[in-house]
């Protein structure tokens, strides 16, 4: 699982670097400002899993799950904290249905 460096955009612009979606999954921070942008170059759909840290009346809140169409690319935010913040280290945990032409950023704005 690799930790995604987060990028922040700026008035002097930014050219975002992409890393390859790990197959044991990724990380990143989380923050109100924070979002991921996912680009899959397959021919098939792949399922991005932000796992969910948070409980509402002692009942666990299900994993946010997003579906980025082949050949396709969504943004997937904001990363709120009370949702995705994992009590351990602190960072979002994302999992993929699929890697192979998968890439991702992790971006603040």
């Amino acid at each position: 699982m690799a930790t995604l460096n987060t990028q922040v955009i700026a008035l002097t612009g930014l050219n975002p670097t992409y890393a390859a979606a790990t197959g044991g999954g990724d990380k990143c921070a989380v923050g109100d400002r924070n979002f991921l942008h996912v680009k899959n170059g397959g021919g098939s759909p792949v399922t991005v899993t932000l796992t969910a840290s948070a409980v509402v009346r002692g009942q666990a809140v299900s994993n946010v799950t997003v579906s980025v169409p082949a050949s396709g690319e969504r943004m997937i935010g904001p990363l709120n904290e009370d949702l995705l913040k994992n009590q351990t280290d602190g960072l979002c945990a994302i999992g993929y249905s699929g890697v192979t032409t998968v890439t991702v950023a992790s971006l603040r704005i």
